[in-house]
């Protein structure tokens, strides 16, 4: 019954939000989002385009995020690059043709957590080990997730100047900075004095530090939002809530970072808190065509609301984990996988009611 608790408030919001005996009005102006999350292609280029340009663009999206994370071409720090990278001039063939069908493109690079894979070092870490946060034998798991950077290191002196060439490439106006999914944070055996730290005031920390330096650069900051919710009391758990700390963080930040709150199998009305507090929120689903369907409906009964509230609420973002490619077979009837048929049928089902 405990994990209940904090929902009923925001259920009673969200419909106190809706006037009675009428549909809730939805703005579907071109300020409503209407986005697709993706992770960047580094080979198929011309098939990309074709299949934002046709496919995309056609199904209303306006709003593309791309997880290009280090397999750009980097000028700055050539020891990230790989055979598996995206040249400059692809990228400039996704850049046009999202400018040439209103797409806004925001680039993201995984801050903070996701810095490997399992056991397997991503590329930052990879070249620079001494910027990782100590995991304390959590790698020694067999269920270990994912490393992280350590905030407190030197990890900003590479890591702005991929921001760098990534905003000037993109002429980015926003940049999703990630910050998922962090697991190992203030460790105790963190030799670059993370110990003993609150583990709040460190994400905090984190995300001021990010939304200052791109601020400063005229850029608006996005992150996930799932370390700003406590697992406990919302009974959400570790994956798409935060029990390792860092949720009082949510009143530390800036209010003016966009927030993209993911639920994938369910479909709570957090939005409505990060709304609440004053932060633009784009609620995002995945696999799971009836979550999508009622974040939608949820942003539809806000628009009917509060000012103060709807005003916040940004519209939907349908996130695809998995091949680039692999999705766009799906749109041309070829044989995938049922977590690629899932998450098709999630973006089709979405994209006919949005």
């Amino acid at each position: 019954m405990k994990k209940w608790l904090y929902f009923i408030p925001l259920i009673g919001i969200l419909f106190s939000c809706v006037p009675k005996n009428s549909e809730p009005v939805f703005k579907t102006g071109k300020d409503f989002i209407r986005g697709e999350c993706l992770k960047t292609p580094v080979t198929d280029i011309p098939r990309f385009v074709n299949f934002i340009d046709n496919v995309l663009a056609p199904k209303g999206v306006n709003l593309l995020v791309l997880r290009i994370n280090y397999s750009l071409e980097w000028i700055s720090h050539p020891e990230l690059n790989s055979s598996a990278m995206l040249k400059r001039t692809d990228a400039q063939k996704i850049i046009d043709v999202c400018k040439k069908d209103n797409i806004m493109l925001v680039p993201l690079i995984n801050c903070l957590g996701h810095q490997s894979w399992g056991k397997n070092y991503g590329p930052l870490l990879k070249a620079y080990p001494e910027f990782e946060e100590n995991p304390a034998g959590m790698d020694s798991l067999p269920d270990f997730y994912c490393r992280s950077y350590c905030p407190l290191s030197k990890v900003h002196d590479v890591l702005f100047d991929l921001f760098d060439e990534v905003i000037d490439l993109f002429h980015s106006k926003a940049f999703h900075v990630g910050m998922d999914e962090v697991f190992i944070i203030g460790s105790d055996s963190c030799k670059n004095g993370c110990a003993g730290q609150d583990k709040a005031k460190l994400f905090a920390d984190e995300a001021i530090r990010l939304h200052n330096y791109l601020i400063n650069k005229g850029v608006r900051m996005w992150m996930w939002g799932d370390r700003l919710i406590d697992g406990e009391s919302t009974g959400l758990g570790k994956w798409q809530a935060s029990m390792n700390g860092t949720y009082p963080a949510v009143d530390m930040i800036p209010k003016d970072i966009l927030i993209c709150d993911w639920h994938y199998k369910v479909a709570p009305p957090t939005a409505f808190m990060f709304a609440s507090k004053g932060f633009d929120v784009v609620s995002c689903s995945h696999q799971v065509p009836e979550v999508a369907i009622t974040q939608l409906n949820e942003m539809k009964q806000a628009q009917s609301g509060d000012a103060d509230t709807s005003k916040h609420m940004r519209g939907v973002l349908h996130t695809f984990w998995g091949n680039t490619s692999e999705f766009m077979d799906a749109f041309e009837g070829k044989q995938v996988s049922a977590k690629t048929k899932d998450a098709y049928k999630t973006f089709i089902e979405l994209s006919e009611k949005w």
